[in-house]
């Protein structure tokens, strides 16, 4: 259906200033007695003699002048030359009329800065070149700009648990801190050095003298050198024992946490009731 109504007319249309000809190819291009400068030879029309004449071919730009293919003598008319406006000088796009296709690679500067291009699906490698794996975009901490960040787990929030169970009786008559059981053990590999690990045991241990238990840190008594961190005195033919520490190893390589017991007499073993279910885990908290 045909446009109802005055056409609108889009552009920015600059007749430019009268030259006078003489023997020369190249004349100076003015609009109101300042230089003007066509971007391109294909958005001007010339008339030349009352022929208009072919871009590039009869005539070319070059900054502010345009040059004719040849020289041109006083005889000669330029009739006007009429300048079509600038090269994609279209004003403001419409909200959502812009395709990926339509934008440019371009360079991308954040606060890390980074360089990239998008869009991705213009040849570009995107905002994911700009960031690492685990990274996501955020707003820095002064809420100035955005910056690529690694985003982890606030203070206190837990990263990551392991466990271990045990059911196997097991038995004892050192009277040093010797392993309770070979899998009543976990090995935690902390994410910073700066978090820490709290570490819970429960366990039903008995025996027909006295005793104590602990949890080492690989071979570091976490407790006390005799009595560690549960001790029992006289009989104790079943005890739930239940003992636990946030500890601190200063450390990201992988860590073994294991509950230690031993008898104050060689006479007597302190035993690791069987049947029952004994478990150690390690929760690593955000530093």
């Amino acid at each position: 259906m045909a446009y109802i109504g005055k056409q609108p007319v889009v552009g920015n249309f600059v007749k430019l200033d009268a030259i006078v000809t003489s023997a020369t190819a190249t004349y100076n291009l003015l609009n109101g007695g300042v230089a003007y400068f066509p971007q391109t030879a294909n958005n001007c029309i010339v008339s030349l003699n009352g022929v208009i004449q072919s871009p590039t071919s009869a005539y070319t730009i070059s900054g502010s002048t345009i040059v004719f293919d040849s020289a041109l003598t006083s005889a000669d008319s330029i009739d006007f030359i009429l300048v079509l406006g600038d090269v994609l000088a279209i004003g403001t796009p419409s909200d959502g009329t812009v395709t990926n296709a339509k934008i440019a690679a371009s360079t991308i500067d954040l606060t890390t800065k980074v360089t990239g291009t998008l869009p991705v699906a213009n040849g570009g490698t995107g905002l994911a070149a700009l960031g690492t794996a685990g990274q996501a975009l955020v707003v820095n901490s002064g809420a100035t700009a955005l910056q690529y960040s690694t985003v982890g787990a606030a203070a206190g929030q837990v990263i990551q648990v392991i466990t271990a169970t045990d059911s196997t009786e097991r038995n004892t008559t050192s009277t040093s801190f010797v392993t309770a059981s070979n899998t009543l053990s976990v090995s935690i590999t902390p994410s910073s050095a700066s978090n820490k690990i709290f570490v819970i045991c429960t366990a039903q241990i008995g025996s027909t003298a006295s005793y104590a238990f602990t949890l080492y840190r690989g071979a570091t008594n976490l407790g006390d050198a005799n009595n560690g961190m549960g001790y029992y005195g006289g009989n104790q033919d079943t005890t739930a024992a239940a003992i636990s520490i946030l500890d601190s190893p200063s450390t990201t390589s992988a860590t073994t946490y294991q509950l230690y017991m031993r008898t104050t007499s060689s006479d007597y073993a302190v035993t690791l009731r069987g049947t029952r279910k004994h478990s150690l885990t390690a929760f690593e908290i955000k530093g």
